[in-house]
C-alpha cells in the first residue's frame, strides 16, 4: 500500500518522535542558534535518527539541522527529501504537545509524499500525492509497524466549500497582523469566522482533515516547515498558494524562505 521511501518516512518519524518523548520528559536545555531560534537536544538527535534512515535512499537532504549545502549544488538535485525533525520547538519548550516531525519527498519542486508525526499524542498524518490518498493513523506505539498502521488508517476528508462559520487557522506563536487583517476582511463579506489555533505543522493537518477551511501564513517559514503538510493537504485537494505568485508553492529554490501563502480549497 505505502511504497518504500514512504516506509522509510513513516518509521523514521516514529524512531524520531520516540527520542524526542524521552528528552520531552526529562529536563528540556535550550540554545539559540545565530538567527535567535531556539535549539534542543531533541532537535539534533531526532535529526541523526531521520538522516540515518533517508541516508539509505538515493535522494540527498535538506534537513533545519543538517549544514545547508549551496545552491550551486542543489539547483541540480531533481528529488531529495525536506525534513524538520522537531517543528514547533517552542511548543516542544513549552510542553503543550503542539509539535511535529516533519518528512517530505519533493520532486522538481513539487512535494509528492509527506508524513507529519505528533510524539505527544503518537498521532501520524500521511500524505501522497500520485495517488491523492491522505490518512490519519492513532497509533498505540511509537514501534508501530507498518502492518500495524495500515489496520488504524482513515481517510481524510477535507471540509465541504462555503460552511459557515470560516474555521480560520490561527498560530499559538506567529499570530501576525496581516493575519487579523485578513480575517476582518472575511468578517466583512458578511461571514461569521471562527479562529482555531494550532502550532507547528498541525495548521496544515487541520485543513485537511476537515477541522479548518483556511490557514493563511502571512509570517516566515521556511521549506521544511511547510512541504511536509503541503503534500498532505494537496493529496486531498488542498491547495498552497503562495502570495507573490499565486502559484503553488515550490521548494529546494534558491533561497529557503518561503514566501507567504493561502492554504485553502482552490
Amino acid at each position: 500500500m505505502f511504497n518504500n521511501y514512504l516506509q522509510t518516512a513513516i518509521l523514521a518519524a516514529l524512531d524520531a518522535g520516540e527520542r524526542i518523548m524521552d528528552i520531552y520528559d526529562s529536563v528540556i536545555e535550550v540554545e539559540y542558534k545565530d538567527d535567535k531560534s531556539p535549539l534542543t537536544e531533541a532537535d539534533k538527535q531526532a535529526n541523526d535518527i531521520i538522516n540515518s534512515y533517508l541516508s539509505k535512499s538515493e535522494f540527498p537532504i535538506i534537513s533545519e539541522e543538517n549544514k545547508q549545502i549551496e545552491y550551486s549544488t542543489r539547483k541540480d538535485w531533481s528529488t531529495c527529501w525536506v525534513v524538520d525533525p522537531v517543528d514547533g520547538t517552542k511548543e516542544f519548550i513549552k510542553r503543550n504537545g503542539e509539535f511535529t516531525v516533519n518528512i517530505a519527498l519533493v520532486s522538481q519542486g513539487k512535494p509528492e509524499l509527506g508524513v507529519i508525526y505528533v510524539p505527544a499524542t503518537k498521532t501520524l498524518y500521511i500524505g501522497e500525492v500520485k495517488t491523492n490518498t491522505a490518512f490519519k493513523a492513532q497509533l498505540e506505539s511509537h514501534k508501530s509497524s507498518i502492518e500495524n498502521i495500515i489496520g488504524l488508517l482513515e481517510k481524510l476528508q477535507p471540509k465541504p466549500s462555503n460552511s459557515n462559520p470560516v474555521q480560520v487557522v490561527g498560530s499559538r506563536s506567529h499570530m501576525s497582523q496581516e493575519t487579523l487583517d485578513f480575517v476582518e476582511t472575511l468578517k466583512s463579506e458578511g461571514k461569521e469566522v471562527e479562529v482555531v489555533s494550532k502550532g507547528s505543522s498541525l495548521k496544515f493537518c487541520l485543513v485537511a482533515e476537515g477541522n479548518a477551511d483556511v490557514y493563511p501564513r502571512f509570517a516566515p517559514t521556511m521549506e521544511w516547515d511547510t512541504a511536509a503538510g503541503q503534500a498532505i493537504c494537496n493529496a486531498v485537494g488542498i491547495e498552497v498558494i503562495s502570495k507573490e505568485t499565486n502559484e503553488p508553492l515550490l521548494y529546494n529554490k534558491e533561497n529557503l524562505l518561503n514566501p507567504w501563502f493561502l492554504v485553502a480549497k482552490n
